[in-house]
């Protein structure tokens, strides 16, 4: 009776899984159609955050952000910072146009490097020692303007405003789905006229209900912010090649990255869990961002005698905390 009860279940919550998908899909078929290779071009971009806006919200972030990320109190290592951001930003015409870029060395005691949305940059100790070259380096200063370049923050802030209205459709029509699917299973295991069970019953499968659509709801913005990322590699790679960096060397931080990620996460999942694993994670899959650079390299021009390092890259690293 019981393994009879548990398969009923099962199949209950496979055709609220099926039902639900579809009326998700449905919802977000929209944004699909919407993906963008823009790589960088923002015309037409659908965000009602001014360029002034972002300016604000950098200087009302930054000192919360100098709180937790300590500058390096180092001066030649800031002022080596500054030059190979200034070389990027130059190269590309980015003075002024229409940020003010700066770039700061934080103490930290991991890897990671990130961008206020009016230009402000800031890059770990830990990720300079991790880096080999310069050109490793300026990939990834790179990597940080083409996210305020394709101005990230503020399309992912109006996205969140308008997706408002659409999350709550979404969480009821989750939470009807779960509760028919609830009321489907009280009428079959619940006695006639025990109001407390089919109660219980449609209340459970509300919950799942809408527990599946924050999960969904989570996948979707996920998938979003890998966008983000492997435009802003993109941009990245374009803007330290255009400086006169090697191609060759750009994408080797990447490789490091895999590395660590092979390490960190031990024994690499397989099948769905894989793909759930991929897709709930934060950026994208460093086999991904491998990839991409790998081709970004063999297409883009043959490079007359590219920077690779310098020693002032090697000095400077002896510098660092």
């Amino acid at each position: 009776m019981f393994m009879s009860m548990f398969n009923l279940f099962r199949s209950l919550l496979s055709l609220f899984v099926l039902l639900f998908l579809l009326f998700f899909i449905s919802s977000c078929a929209s944004n699909q159609e919407k993906s963008r290779m823009r790589e960088g071009d923002n015309r037409g971009q659908e965000t009602g955050m001014s360029v002034a806006d972002e300016k604000r919200m950098t200087a009302e972030t930054l000192t919360e952000i100098q709180k937790d990320y300590p500058v390096v109190k180092n001066e030649s290592v800031q002022q080596y910072v500054r030059a190979i951001g200034a070389k990027l930003v130059h190269a590309s015409g980015l003075e002024g146009n229409p940020y003010h870029y700066t770039f700061t060395a934080v103490e930290a005691p991991y890897v990671n490097a990130f961008a206020l949305p009016a230009g402000t940059i800031f890059i770990t100790a830990p990720l300079m020692k991790l880096a080999e070259s310069e050109a490793e380096l300026a990939g990834v200063i790179g990597h940080e303007i083409g996210h305020v370049v394709a101005r990230h923050t503020a399309e992912r802030i109006d996205k969140a405003e308008k997706e408002k209205g659409k999350n709550i459709l979404q969480n009821i029509g989750g939470g009807v789905l779960g509760g028919i699917a609830g009321l489907g299973l009280g009428k079959l295991l619940c006695k006639d006229g025990d109001t407390e069970c089919m109660l219980k019953a449609i209340g459970g499968g509300a919950v799942v209900g809408v527990g599946g659509t924050l999960l969904v709801q989570k996948y979707h913005f996920m998938a979003n912010s890998r966008e983000d990322e492997m435009e802003s590699d993109r941009i990245g790679f374009r803007i330290a090649v255009k400086a006169g960096y090697s191609k060759e060397h750009l994408g080797r931080f990447y490789e490091k990255l895999l590395e660590m990620e092979k390490q960190n996460r031990g024994k690499k999942p397989s099948g769905l869990m894989a793909l759930l694993s991929d897709a709930m994670s934060t950026h994208p899959p460093s086999e991904e961002r491998v990839k991409q650079m790998h081709e970004l390299s063999v297409a883009a021009p043959a490079q007359a005698s590219p920077i690779i390092s310098s020693k002032k890259f090697e000095e400077t690293k002896q510098r660092l905390p």
